[in-house]
């Protein structure tokens, strides 16, 4: 059921036939985005991390609609990251375009005095950080443990993908993720936003009713995957319980199983192969 909320029928991810995309369908990227699991708990944990820089919590919150509609929010971001790694070439450089317009135009003034901007190569690389560690540690944790040189290779995608937002210098290596992460550290601070977001996350009307109560499970899972000294940094804590680490695992491994007919992983292979692929096991 989570699988399905990854559908993106306003998005043709099947054509141009042929045309590549940024990464294979060998690609670990592939393998971790098409994870309903992987992708909610990873999402929510980058926007913790996110949020808890005052610029970028400051353009984040103030310039989107997440209050008023949380659910469209979140699916607009994930479709951003389908488009990234499932899209041909051709949609990935049609939609940056987009996106880095828009980022061009917000600026402003952070609670702590700092003025921003939405395109400083500074914030642009904290998002990109964030989001390709919580995704990659969420898959690790909760889907299937990742081996050194996946996360490599994972880290390494991702800064393809980056490099079209404007982010030039993104960490090409899990070890130089980890540096990035460890020196942002002083950056960081609490906010009464973090526990705003939370709050949403916990009790919006975002995930398909048979599936809402999972949703608590989902913001503790993302406190959990934070690293130790960056959670205590931005005033987040909390523990998954053994039950709720089973049920994620659980729900993983069913997504794990489930062809989503029309998702844009099952497009993005018609794409790449008219006369029919299937689909990618590892």
């Amino acid at each position: 059921m989570l699988a399905r909320e990854l559908r993106f029928p306003e998005v043709e991810f099947s054509r141009p036939a042929g045309e590549l995309g940024l990464v294979t369908p060998a690609s670990v990227s592939w393998r971790v985005f098409r994870n309903p699991i992987a992708v909610a708990v990873g999402g929510v944990a980058a926007v913790l991390l996110e949020l808890g820089e005052p610029r970028v919590r400051a353009g984040v919150w103030g310039h989107s609609n997440f209050r008023r509609d949380p659910k469209a929010r979140m699916r607009r971001t994930a479709l951003g990251a389908m488009i990234t790694v499932y899209g041909p070439l051709s949609l990935v450089e049609e939609y940056t375009r987009k996106v880095n317009a828009i980022h061009a135009s917000i600026a402003g003034v952070a609670d702590d005095g700092q003025a921003y901007r939405a395109d400083d190569p500074e914030l642009l690389r904290w998002v990109q950080v964030t989001a390709t560690y919580a995704f990659a540690e969420a898959y690790h944790r909760h889907v299937r443990p990742l081996s050194a040189a996946e996360c490599d290779s994972f880290v390494a995608e991702a800064a393809a993908g980056a490099a079209y937002y404007g982010v030039a210098d993104a960490p090409r290596t899990n070890a130089e993720l980890e540096r990035r992460l460890v020196q942002a550290e002083p950056n960081l601070e609490p906010s009464p936003v973090l526990g705003e977001f939370l709050a949403i996350i916990r009790s919006a009307l975002i995930l398909p009713p048979a599936a809402r109560l999972l949703q608590p499970v989902l913001a503790r899972a993302a406190i959990d995957l934070l690293p130790p000294k960056l959670a205590a940094r931005i005033g987040c804590s909390g523990k998954l319980t053994r039950a709720e680490r089973a049920l994620l695992k659980v729900g993983a491994a069913v997504a794990e199983r489930v062809d989503v007919i029309d998702s844009p992983w099952e497009q993005a292979l018609r794409r790449l192969n008219p006369a029919g692929a299937a689909r990618p096991r590892s």
